[in-house]
């Protein structure tokens, strides 16, 4: 099941994207939208199939901002997915296996339990100069 999380009272942005722990889907199955600046998903594969050789083309893109993927692989958390101007717009628990895109707006965390999050987003990344904390 993926959750979406929308900045409801503003301009309908999405903000995150929850997806809950659950048994591997049996098809591919991708957790963003095709529009959506990174693309996230389960790709399945039958035994005894191959993925050919291939090397992904020089496309130039135009990326505003950086999207995140969170992955709990141990412990509990809870998260707090914000607007653009700052607004709490939801909080959530997190548990083991669960995946949280965020995508725009902002983000803080409460770790409740000893936690490791496996944490992947767009570089290159200049140290201090691509965050604001508030």
């Amino acid at each position: 099941m993926i959750e979406t999380i929308t900045d409801t009272s503003g301009d309908q942005a999405v903000l995150a994207y929850l997806i809950r722990s659950a048994a591997p889907p049996t098809e591919t199955t991708f957790l963003t939208p095709d529009d959506c600046n990174l693309q996230v998903g389960h790709v399945v594969y039958p035994a005894g199939s191959q993925i050919p050789r291939h090397v992904h083309l020089p496309i130039e893109r135009h990326i505003v901002g950086t999207t995140e993927v969170l992955i709990v692989q141990r412990g509990r958390c809870e998260v707090d997915v914000y607007a653009a101007d700052r607004r709490l717009v939801a909080r959530r628990p997190l548990g083991p296996g669960d995946i949280l895109i965020a995508v725009s707006g902002g983000h803080g965390f409460r770790v409740l339990d000893d936690t490791v999050l496996l944490e992947i987003k767009q570089g290159p990344y200049p140290r201090g100069a691509e965050k604001e904390r508030f």
